[in-house]
């Protein structure tokens, strides 16, 4: 999966002449945490509302409010703004993007094509993308299986799913330490659970649960 398949196309950004004031205004109306900083259709920096906090004055501050305010109307974001930016590429996959949110410890990812934005992806876009794999959300069934990690085990189970005539919506593997392997099946339709349980464990497979899930909106 690639990052522009879940990242944000429209992107706010502001110029490294916006002053702190108005910055901060436009996350506030926004409901943004972040805004690139583009010049010339480049992107030379980012702001945060860490990076915009450290720029206004501390509430322990003796500047009567009026001074504060001329303050914020004076600073421009290009004087505090985050220069050294961490990218990713559109075509990257999406585990790129984060084990770069991870191994910086950052929550946003300009998306650039050499140096133009073409996107922006946010850890709420991987928390969103997560929940679209696993079928987080989706009316039917989950069946959750403990398996050895051999040959032939899901295929077992995808021969008793098929043959009642249920579609298998979403296949989500894990690796445990245990060095066994958790299988979470989301499947179209219904049936009666007891009996989905008997026939997979009925081929040697133990079913660790099995549940109907409820259709539920992402946003």
């Amino acid at each position: 999966m690639a990052v522009k398949d879940f990242m944000t196309e429209k992107v706010v950004y502001i110029s490294p002449e916006t002053t702190v004031a108005h910055a901060a205004d436009l996350m506030r109306e926004q409901g943004l945490r972040r805004l690139p900083v583009i010049e010339h259709d480049k992107l030379v920096g980012l702001v945060t509302e860490g990076t915009l906090a450290e720029a206004s004055p501390s509430k322990a501050t003796t500047l009567s409010i009026y001074e504060m305010n001329y303050l914020l109307n004076k600073t421009k974001v290009g004087d505090v703004m985050i220069k050294n930016v961490v990218t990713v590429e559109p075509y990257a996959s999406l585990e790129d993007a984060i084990y770069l949110m991870m191994k910086h410890n950052v929550g946003v990812l300009p998306v650039t094509d050499g140096q133009y934005v073409v996107g922006i992806i946010t850890d709420k876009d991987v928390f969103k993308t997560f929940l679209e794999v696993s079928g987080y959300g989706e009316e039917g069934i989950r069946v959750r299986i403990l398996t050895d990690n051999t040959v032939g085990v899901l295929e077992k189970v995808v021969k008793v799913i098929s043959d009642k005539g249920l579609n298998i919506r979403r296949n989500v593997l894990a690796n445990r330490p245990s060095g066994k392997v958790v299988v979470e099946i989301q499947i179209d339709g219904d049936m009666d659970l007891d009996q989905l349980k008997a026939d997979v464990e009925a081929q040697g497979v133990i079913v660790d649960s099995i549940a109907r899930t409820a259709a539920k909106a992402i946003s």
